[in-house]
C-alpha cells in the first residue's frame, strides 16, 4: 500500500519535511506540499473560485488507503495550513457526503513536530476524532522534538509497522 503523506508546514525545507524525509526513505508514497496547492477556506454556502485546489486533495484521499497527516505545532495547534484541509472537512459532510462517505475504512496517521520535548496535550484530538467522525481509522501519532538529533530507528520501525511498509 502506498501512503499519501498531506505535508502542511510552511517551509519548504522545514523541520517537518525533513522528518517525513527519514521516515520514508527507501518507501513508495505520495507526497502533497499544501505550499504547493491553492486552498481556499471553508465557505458555507459553497462558492468556491475556480482555482481553488482542494478537489486535488479529495481525489488523493480517495485512492490512497493510508493518509498520513504532517504538520509542525504552531502555538500548540496544527499549522493553518493543515487546518484548511481540516475545515473543508466540512464539505463533504455536507454538500459532498457521496464523496465523503468513501473515506469510510481509511487509515490516518499523524507526524507532529515542534519544539517542546513532548506534544502537546490534546494535540492529537482533531485528527482522532475526525477520523473518527468519517469512519476512518486513527492509527496514531509518531512526534519529533527539533531539540532531538535523530529519531531512533525503533520508533521509526514502530511507525512503518503501523504503516504496514518495510
Amino acid at each position: 500500500m502506498r501512503p499519501l503523506v498531506i505535508l502542511g508546514s510552511s517551509r519548504k525545507d522545514s523541520d517537518t519535511r525533513k522528518f517525513v524525509d527519514t521516515i520514508f526513505e527507501g518507501i513508495d508514497h505520495t507526497l502533497m506540499d499544501l505550499l504547493d496547492l491553492n486552498i481556499h477556506g471553508y465557505d458555507y454556502k459553497h462558492g468556491y473560485p475556480p482555482n481553488d485546489q482542494y478537489s486535488a486533495i479529495v481525489e488523493a484521499f480517495l485512492s490512497h488507503q493510508q493518509i498520513v497527516f504532517a504538520t509542525p505545532v504552531y502555538w500548540y495547534a496544527m499549522s493553518s495550513l493543515m487546518k484548511t484541509v481540516f475545515d473543508r472537512f466540512s464539505d463533504l459532510i455536507t454538500y459532498k457526503k457521496t464523496i465523503g462517505r468513501q473515506l469510510k475504512g481509511k487509515s490516518t496517521f499523524l507526524i507532529a513536530v515542534g519544539a517542546d520535548k513532548l506534544l502537546p496535550e490534546g494535540y492529537e484530538t482533531p485528527f482522532r476524532e475526525t477520523s473518527d467522525y468519517l469512519d476512518m481509522n486513527y492509527m496514531g501519532c509518531i512526534y519529533c522534538s527539533t531539540k532531538q538529533i535523530s529519531l531512533s530507528s525503533e520508533i521509526i520501525a514502530e511507525f512503518r509497522s503501523k504503516l504496514q511498509v518495510g
